[in-house]
């Protein structure tokens, strides 16, 4: 069966299977979602098991965030072009397919590989999740089903570390972090299944076309700035290394004028330039950029700085984020229906200045108690981290995209995924310099602990002074914004809500 965004069961909204479909797409997301934040948990298990160099621990991580990023959007066109539901099933099936290969991993350069596969497998399968919702939803039920969709993003967000340490500290069947990486395996077999079953066939009446040469040029460009800042502390810091940064630069403005001539040829070009216009929009793209590299370095450092630093269990340390956990979704949806109605941007700004003092408190704390700290003395910092951050995440999409016009409300919203994805990516390459950095080659055992938690602080500080400039950024954004409205188009090219890990 094939529609044109039609929802199915409008009349009268009786056929059950739609609710099947629903409960498949949003198991593939909390999949993807438990995904991304279950994976820092388990990586100095990874290490101590497979022998990763500390950058091929950045690349077990950011190479997801980044073939995530590259095919955001392409994956929502390739649905909308080829049906939702086919590029969902292709998606999932090779979702879970570099899931066995992540977990059947024989060396970190097999497992590097792998997760460059998963990032863009989920690619084709996330973009779809939403807009199978709305061509099967008929709009007076969509609103339960958003509702229930932020549940399972919530959920999704707050037990993936937990999951993880658990996995972890089971070490079922003796595979260790492996079981973190094939657990999804029944699940993916199950909505592949189910999905060809259940989930009904939709395109977009008039989906744009697909931009791979822009793929190719976004893709180039990261790398060439990635790569450098990942593996140039290795390396000694090699001139070709500069020369490579640099050389990123000049392929982003060769993407730029690409993307200009594209626009004026077929008008469906990757990145729809007329957007940064729009000074709120810009203003947010740089907001979400560089929240995307506060959260890029501060979730692998912290994990880094517990269990291997302190010497802690992953159990232990998955229990000591769930303060911050709670306190994020707490604060999200305070900021969301009594505070940003009433104070509007001053509730981002103040998100902002909140998640700062906690990094500060957070500083300080690892310096006055040592390497005695205790999970309970973290609890404050982290629960004021995590309120702050629950402040900014959940208005921040509004406010960025209120003053967009309705017509490009689709484009903007895959665009602000998708910088969110590469500003995390470029927050893991840069660990190399702001904790790496400050480590020594050889450490003996004695000096270990006293090392990491003097990169885990000077990254601190850099994170602290990021939410600096996101404050100033702020500035920028609307004072109160607008209901934002989608128009056709954003039903077309419709993706998920931006996201954090």
């Amino acid at each position: 069966m094939t529609s044109t965004d039609t929802p199915l069961g409008t009349a009268g909204g009786t056929d059950r299977r739609r609710w099947f479909a629903l409960a498949i797409v949003m198991t593939a997301a909390f999949m993807d979602l438990v995904d991304v934040t279950i994976v820092n948990i388990a990586i100095p298990s990874i290490q101590r098991e497979s022998g990763a160099s500390f950058s091929q621990i950045q690349w077990i991580t950011a190479g997801y965030a980044l073939a995530f990023a590259a095919g955001l959007i392409t994956g929502g066109r390739l649905g909308d072009i080829h049906g939702r539901k086919r590029i969902f099933l292709v998606g999932i099936g090779g979702f879970t397919l570099a899931s066995a290969l992540c977990g059947l991993a024989v060396n970190p350069e097999m497992l590097v590989a792998s997760r460059f596969l998963q990032g863009g497998m989920a690619a084709l399968m996330v973009p779809q999740v939403l807009s199978i919702v709305h061509a099967t939803f008929p709009a007076h039920e969509r609103g339960k089903v958003f509702g229930l969709f932020g549940a399972v993003v919530g959920l999704g967000a707050v037990s993936g570390p937990l999951l993880g340490a658990l996995l972890t500290e089971w070490n079922l069947f003796g595979w260790e972090w492996r079981s973190i990486f094939l657990i999804n395996l029944p699940v993916g077999v199950a909505g592949l299944i189910l999905g060809s079953r259940f989930i009904t066939e939709s395109k977009a009446p008039r989906a744009l076309k697909l931009d791979l040469v822009g793929v190719a040029l976004v893709t180039l460009g990261l790398l060439m700035l990635l790569y450098p800042l990942i593996r140039g502390r290795e390396l000694g810091w090699p001139v070709w290394g500069y020369v490579s940064m640099a050389g990123a630069l000049v392929v982003l403005a060769a993407l730029v004028a690409y993307e200009r001539r594209k626009s004026a040829r077929d008008g469906s070009p990757l990145v729809e330039l007329s957007l940064f216009r729009v000074k709120s929009f810009a203003a947010g793209i740089a907001v979400q950029t560089v929240f995307g590299v506060a959260l890029g370095v501060f979730f692998l450092v912290w994990t880094l700085y517990m269990q291997v630093g302190l010497g802690w269990s992953a159990l232990k340390a998955g229990l000591t984020g769930v303060p911050f956990s709670i306190a994020v979704s707490v604060a999200a949806g305070m900021s969301v229906q009594q505070l940003v109605p009433r104070f509007g941007r001053k509730v981002l700004q103040a998100g902002a200045l909140v998640m700062a003092a906690g990094v500060l408190l957070y500083l300080w704390e690892s310096e006055h108690y040592g390497l005695g700290i205790a999970p309970w003395q973290m609890a404050l910092p982290l629960v004021v981290m995590g309120a702050g951050m629950g402040l900014i995440v959940a208005p921040l999409t509004d406010a960025i995209l209120s003053e967009v016009p309705r017509e490009h409300s689709g484009s903007a919203s895959g665009l602000l995924n998708t910088v969110q994805q590469m500003g995390n990516a470029l927050g893991l390459g840069l660990v190399s310099v702001v904790f790496f950095g400050t480590i020594g080659d050889r450490l003996r055992a004695d000096q270990v602990g006293p090392a990491f938690a003097d990169a885990f602080q000077n990254s601190l500080g850099w994170v602290a002074a990021v939410l600096g400039v996101i404050f100033l950024l702020m500035f920028a954004l609307p004072k109160r914004p607008a209901q934002h409205v989608e128009g056709e188009q954003g039903a077309t090219e419709r993706k998920e809500p931006v996201l954090v890990s």
